[in-house]
């Protein structure tokens, strides 16, 4: 249950008009932000949250089946507060965001009304709008065991359990070359087999891009060393030089579990799942009836 300051509740009853709204952003990384619809910076549990952000909420309203409808905020991009390029790499990817009302003559009298989940971000020019999730979104994923003929967890979790630390699995190169925007010549990598990587993740150690991580589209031997391509573009530009750290990806199958990671004991697909080309088949003409005549 929502607890109000009972200075704060005697202030609401009276029509205070010297409220404001405050945002604190905590990354999945650590790093932790402040902002406020106020017109000067206000500090909320030693966070500063800044104000000139343009930071501004929309009102959410809670459906019978406890969704959050049409809840969002929106703000400016700014080198001082949230970036394009942070928002690209992914640094604010499911970051848990605490709204406040807080009276602002007096930020002691202060209620938390909303705990939310950064979700879909849009940007257009200088400005971006971001989806709230809140806590009953996790109640809309999809969760349990899913009956596939692939492996139904991520490589090198707690249930697939491959190291992926280990060195046939794991590999560090640099930037040699920039094919496209997304793929680059590498070195580093020729002791591995082609497509070890391919839908592997790479981590960036050293450029614009320090920390951040991408997944690998595809691993390729080519004749002039070893091609990387990516699933997107970075958000900084890629550099010759670059140094990475990479891990090896799996398609899921049977096939590749048994002779790539020797891991069968860990598989957790069902292979032997009937398809879909086995649902729709139908009789062949002129098959022998092998279970007799009726009288």
């Amino acid at each position: 249950m929502r607890q109000i300051p009972p200075a704060l509740q005697d202030r609401l009853d009276s029509g205070v008009t010297t409220l404001a709204h405050c945002w604190t952003l905590t990354r999945r990384d650590g790093v932790v932000q402040g902002f406020t619809d106020h017109d000067e910076d206000l500090a909320i549990d030693a966070i500063l949250c800044r104000a000139g952000t343009g930071f501004t909420a929309s009102e959410a309203s809670s459906r019978f089946d406890l969704s959050v409808d049409g809840a969002e905020i929106s703000g400016a991009l700014a080198d001082s507060s949230l970036t394009e390029a942070d928002l690209a790499a992914g640094r604010y990817d499911a970051a848990r965001i605490d709204t406040w009302l807080v009276d602002w003559s007096d930020v002691t009298l202060k209620v938390l009304i909303a705990r939310a989940t950064l979700g879909e971000v849009k940007r257009e020019g200088q400005g971006f709008t971001a989806e709230l999730r809140g806590l009953a979104d996790a109640l809309a994923q999809e969760s349990g065991r899913l009956y596939t003929a692939r492996c139904g967890v991520d490589l090198g979790d707690t249930r697939c359990r491959v190291d992926l630390a280990a060195p046939e699995f794991c590999g560090t190169g640099s930037v040699t070359r920039i094919d496209a925007t997304s793929a680059v010549i590498v070195s580093g990598l020729d002791d591995f087999d082609e497509g070890l990587f391919t839908a592997g993740r790479l981590i960036w150690n050293s450029g614009a891009n320090t920390d951040v991580a991408v997944e690998i589209m595809e691993h390729r031997v080519v004749a002039d060393g070893v091609r990387v391509s990516l699933w997107q573009a970075m958000s900084e530009p890629m550099a010759v030089s670059d140094t990475f750290t990479v891990t090896a990806g799996c398609d899921k199958r049977f096939v590749t579990c048994r002779d790539r990671f020797a891991n069968t004991i860990n598989f957790r697909g069902f292979p032997q799942i009937p398809g879909n080309d086995f649902v729709v088949a139908a009789p062949q003409a002129g098959a022998a009836n092998d279970g007799g005549s009726m009288a």
